[in-house]
């Protein structure tokens, strides 16, 4: 099926001005309006109603609250959310919080008053009394009591196919790294699938959590250091974090992986420029992404969605630190 994106190509227009030809607004010259009819008949292009006239919204602009662009995997995802978007003629309005909850209010109060057509929202922190109905929500990792759907990878599997990659590796004595949030997340279930498979396979192993976020890097792992020398496996519930203990653990004088084993969760590393090159669970970013605006165009529309959680797989991906 052609989108509005093919119209532009076989046009030689920009989506913008196929989107106002469609949407007989603003103004497009004789000649390229003809251009562009012309490839949309050639096409048999039938323009999405929820981008040409949903009526409840007259904004085209979805905006994308996240804790911080600077994380890899965050800017993966926006990139492929912008991506779907434009397919549409929609926009993205980027809400960069920081990670502070005051912000992240901020942001909900202004989305609001400025009418944006939904809202993809990736929180962490406890901002449930805010959160309101009235614009179409996705979220991202994060439940909420109302009604919201969440689009999430399968974290609990992770943490399972983490502690056997370790187990398979030759750690005897695994360790969870992670930061606990304030809230209940999908990204808490990446110990809980860790703990449960370690206990089902009857290994020994530690957990070493710290409210999330990490304030103090050198304590966390000083402490860390101290109170666990002989780990000899770690699966840390991000790649930054497994990428952070590797740089410190060779300060140590422990070498990755002939003295310990370590798995990440994101699979945000994947260029041969770095090394080494974390072995990690890689979550479906692409998917995720594109799942989350499809869905959200739904409720653009009105339809009830069939479940409040997508959970999509994820793989193991060897590097070359296990």
């Amino acid at each position: 099926m052609s989108s509005i994106k093919d119209v532009a190509s076989l046009a030689g227009v920009a989506v913008g001005t196929v989107s106002r030809v469609i949407n007989n607004s603003g103004a497009v010259k004789p000649d390229t309006r003809k251009k562009v009819e012309k490839a949309i008949k050639e096409l048999n292009y039938f323009p999405n109603e929820i981008a040409r006239n949903f009526k409840m919204q007259k904004s085209k602009t979805v905006a994308l609250l996240l804790p911080s662009i600077w994380n890899p995997f965050f800017s993966e995802l926006a990139y492929y959310i912008e991506d779907e978007l434009d397919l549409e003629g929609f926009k993205l309005m980027l809400c960069n919080s920081g990670g502070k909850p005051e912000k992240e209010l901020y942001y909900l109060d202004m989305l609001r008053q400025n009418k944006v057509a939904g809202i993809v929202g990736i929180t962490y922190n406890d901002i449930e009394s805010s959160v309101r109905n009235n614009i179409p929500i996705v979220s991202i990792d994060r439940h909420f009591n109302k009604k919201i759907t969440c689009v999430t990878s399968d974290n609990y599997e992770g943490g399972r196919l983490a502690l056997r990659e370790l187990v398979k590796a030759g750690a005897r004595k695994p360790a969870f790294l992670g930061s606990v949030t304030s809230v209940f997340s999908e990204t808490m279930n990446r110990r809980k699938g860790f703990v449960d498979e370690a206990e089902k396979m009857e290994v020994d192993y530690v957990i070493y959590e710290k409210p999330d976020p990490i304030m103090d890097d050198d304590a966390y792992f000083d402490e860390f250091f101290k109170t666990h020398p002989d780990v000899d496996g770690i699966f840390a519930i991000t790649d930054l974090l497994a990428a952070n203990y590797i740089d410190r653990a060779g300060r140590m004088g422990f070498r990755v992986p002939e003295d310990v084993k370590v798995i990440g969760y994101d699979g945000i590393q994947d260029h041969p420029y770095f090394h080494p090159i974390l072995s990690t669970i890689r979550q479906p970013v692409e998917e995720m992404a594109r799942t989350t605006i499809r869905l959200l165009y739904q409720k653009f529309e009105g339809v009830t969605l069939e479940k409040e959680v997508y959970r999509l797989p994820v793989y193991f991906r060897q590097g070359e630190t296990t």
